[in-house]
């Protein structure tokens, strides 16, 4: 990697972008309690249950005065405005502003988005809205990893590493999951690859900014939960129950494959509907709201509901509901352009496959050892693998948040599976396959290629170049540009490069003059040359800088050579087919 400063110094910022980003999954964290408090429980009476391992922060004394189903349009109003006003970038779930980023706009994030994406996220989940943490920490992280990299002039590379360091502090912190955060901000750049440049720095990042959000919940509360669910005493499952976790893999796959079908239908008819870009948040919430008639587990993130499987006080109909109603609320709310993020929802629609399918299995298989309540943590593992295309991080994250390590074989099995059987889905588009799809690696292959090899390997030599004497007549140099086709000549004395001809220096001359006139008194003496020795990137760089469309190749004051753009493209073309060989 090249890099501008030394390795210390580059540690360093990534240690730099962990504690911020910490702090970023704290006020993300913050705000969400304080809005959820004020809109939906304060102005909506709404009883939310809470999942094991998530503190309640805040409270209001506000008698409710609006049915609760009208907020969630109240909050996509709000979320709307600002976002629409100050950041449209920070709309919808903010992973695929991240991807892109990386891919595209190398790493470059504006600095005012973590701000506009913390308080439009807080409206959006606080009032009902069904979405998630991750997308905007994940939005949140690398926006202050990138703008640390902006601030210090980074190269792109490392722009992109302090921006993937962003993203496994936020979602390292966030969901209390240092190994899965590192692990999901290197996988969720690709479907089929991972970012293993950027692995160690993700790990240093994730951990630095866990410690810091954990410093802040223990100062909330001395016993703070090291996971956000509570799902211990799950025994280490048979090899007789392998076809079930295979099964509900499969199940997941499909519905994920639903899920991804409905969000994106959704958030194309929004895209199309010709009406001002923050009224639909306001259309999405209000429809979000309707489906709270019916589903009102399905509002905010739903983590409790999560819970309430894990400790078997759910009926299977209330299951069904919530698997309906959170797949078509998180399509509304964020598919609409509202801020949030999609991986709780996923969270809490495998949570509840996997209930279903517990409930099923027992049904079918009374002998089954199983706890029925461990299949939530299996289809939620094996769900967010088949929309994320993140199976790593996915198993890992399950087991962190939840501290279910004896159900590892269990995940394992039906994340593979709802994997292997969903690779045409996820619900990231901005994912490309792998490093060779990317721009990004696009335009450094190409670059890295180029700097491997020198000027001499591909200029044209000086015994096949056309050259003038300083003492030709201008005559002579149309008749040339006549008879070869050629535009320019170099101007040669004894084999030194003394200047260079243009058909643009001569047509500046009258018809009379250029009779009388010799090359000498017209040729640009001011030649911008390059060295044999030079390598190919540098001097693309040169004509690119200097609009030109060919160098003269000089060596010891002599004209060795020419090199044009069309010589560097054959000689880059020449060593990627030996390199494929």
């Amino acid at each position: 990697m090249e890099e501008r400063y030394p390795k210390g110094y580059f540690l360093l910022l990534v240690i730099l972008t962990g504690v911020v980003s910490g702090f970023g999954a704290i006020l993300l964290y913050t705000l969400i309690d304080l809005s959820t408090a004020f809109f939906l429980e304060g102005m909506g009476g709404m009883e939310i249950p809470n999942a094991y391992g998530e503190l309640k922060i805040f409270s209001f004394e506000i008698k409710p005065f609006l049915p609760y189903f009208i907020i969630p349009a109240i909050g996509g109003l709000l979320s709307g405005l600002i976002v629409y006003r100050f950041a449209p970038e920070a709309e919808g779930h903010g992973t695929d502003a991240v991807i892109r980023a990386f891919h595209k706009e190398k790493g470059n994030i504006r600095g005012r988005v973590p701000l506009v994406k913390a308080v439009a996220t807080a409206l959006t989940i606080g009032s009902g809205g069904s979405a998630g943490r991750e997308g905007p920490i994940a939005q949140i992280g690398a926006g202050f990893g990138s703008f640390i990299a902006q601030k210090m002039k980074l190269p792109d590379r490392e722009k992109r590493i302090l921006l993937i360091s962003g993203v496994a502090g936020g979602i390292g912190s966030i969901f209390r999951s240092p190994l899965g955060g590192a692990l999901f901000a290197v996988e969720v750049l690709y479907r089929r690859d991972t970012e293993t440049e950027g692995l160690v720095y993700a790990f240093i990042s994730s951990i630095i900014a866990y410690v810091v959000f954990i410093g802040f919940l223990t100062s909330l509360n001395h016993q703070t939960p090291g996971s956000i669910f509570k799902a211990s005493g799950f025994s280490v499952p048979g090899i007789d129950e392998v076809p079930f976790f295979a099964l509900t893999g499969a199940v997941c796959a499909f519905i994920a494959m639903v899920y991804v079908k409905i969000f994106y239908t959704v958030h194309d008819l929004f895209k199309r509907l010709k009406t001002r870009n923050w009224i639909k948040p306001l259309l999405g919430g209000l429809l979000t709201g309707i489906i709270a008639l019916k589903a009102p587990q399905a509002l905010g993130m739903s983590y409790g509901y999560v819970q309430l499987a894990l400790d078997n006080q759910l009926t299977l109909w209330v299951i069904i509901l919530i698997i309906a109603g959170k797949i078509l609320a998180t399509s509304f709310s964020i598919g609409s352009g509202g801020s949030g993020g999609v991986f709780a929802p996923s969270i809490v629609i495998g949570s509840m496959v996997g209930a279903m399918m517990g409930n099923v299995i027992e049904m079918i298989a009374p002998t089954n050892t199983l706890n029925p309540s461990a299949y939530v943590l299996i289809g939620m593992g094996a769900f967010i693998s088949a929309v994320a295309k993140t199976p790593i991080a996915s198993i890992i994250m399950v087991l962190e948040m939840s501290g279910g390590y004896g159900l590892l074989p269990a995940i394992m099995t039906a994340s593979t599976v709802s994997y292997l059987f969903s690779t045409n889905i996820s619900i990231y588009r901005e994912q490309v396959d792998t490093r060779a799809d990317s721009p990004a690696y696009r335009r450094e292959l190409v670059k890295d290629i180029l700097e491997t090899l020198n000027v001499r390997d591909a200029m044209t030599k000086s015994g096949e170049i056309i050259t003038v004497s300083p003492r030709n007549t201008l005559e002579d140099v149309l008749y040339l540009v006549q008879t070869t086709g050629h535009l320019g000549f170099p101007v040669t004395e004894d084999g030194r490069l003394v200047g260079i001809l243009t058909l643009s220096d001569i047509n500046k001359v009258s018809p009379e003059e250029r009779k009388k006139l010799k090359v000498e008194d017209v040729m640009n003496k001011n030649v911008i040359s390059i060295s044999p020795s030079e390598n190919l990137e540098n001097a693309l760089k040169m004509l690119i800088k200097n609009d030109i469309g060919r160098l003269p190749v000089v060596e010891n004051g002599k004209l060795v050579g020419i090199i044009t753009r069309s010589d560097i493209m054959k000689a880059h073309a020449r060593e990627l087919a030996r390199l494929e060989i």
